[in-house]
């Protein structure tokens, strides 16, 4: 299947049940800006450009959101908890981006897209939603070119700093993407 735009990324999710499920479950919180990104949505796109017909497994499932006015992190363990007794099969792990810069040592987060736009690397800096409307919603704050050519590069803010870079190149060797999909290219 050919996908080259922001609606070919979310007509393949409309498409997935189990992601779709995911992603309903999830809204069922009523988080504040809240998003399922990173692995979630990369690897539905380079498993669809490679041809494969089972999913590759994730090791984790990221909710993000952003609520500023409670950063505690039990929240979140409450949060995965209840995710848990809806869907025991999914590995989930919830962050509240208000706090996760401390987390990171980066300068404060202004929303949950803000936070993705700082992920490690461009084809990971992807999140969706289910929006009032029930519309599905894509945030892409590096866009969609380097995962839809299936280049892995350093996020414009990774590129900043060398220490940044030395994180960047220590995951790429840990994410070992190649292995899984061999059309990726570094």
């Amino acid at each position: 299947m050919l996908i080259n735009s922001e609606e070919d990324i979310i007509q393949l999710v409309y498409r997935d049940e189990w992601m779709m499920n995911i992603l309903r479950e999830v809204s069922t919180l009523q988080l504040p800006d809240w998003w399922v990104c990173a692995g979630f949505v990369r690897s539905k796109i380079w498993d669809t450009l490679h041809g494969f017909t089972e999913r590759t497994p994730l090791a984790d499932v990221d909710v993000v959101y952003f609520d500023p006015s409670n950063i505690d992190e039990q929240i979140e363990k409450q949060l995965e908890n209840t995710l848990n007794q809806m869907n025991p099969h999914v590995p989930w792990s919830v962050k509240n981006q208000a706090r996760m810069h401390v987390i990171n040592n980066n300068p404060p987060y202004s929303s949950s897209t803000d936070a993705i736009s700082k992920f490690p690397e461009t084809v990971t800096a992807l999140g969706l939603k289910i929006d009032q409307h029930d519309k599905l919603v894509l945030t892409a704050p590096c866009g969609i070119e380097d995962v839809l050519e299936m280049i892995v590069r350093p996020s414009p803010f990774y590129l900043e700093y060398e220490d940044r870079i030395a994180i960047y190149e220590k995951r790429l060797e840990q994410k070992r993407f190649q292995e899984r999909w061999p059309k990726v290219r570094q």
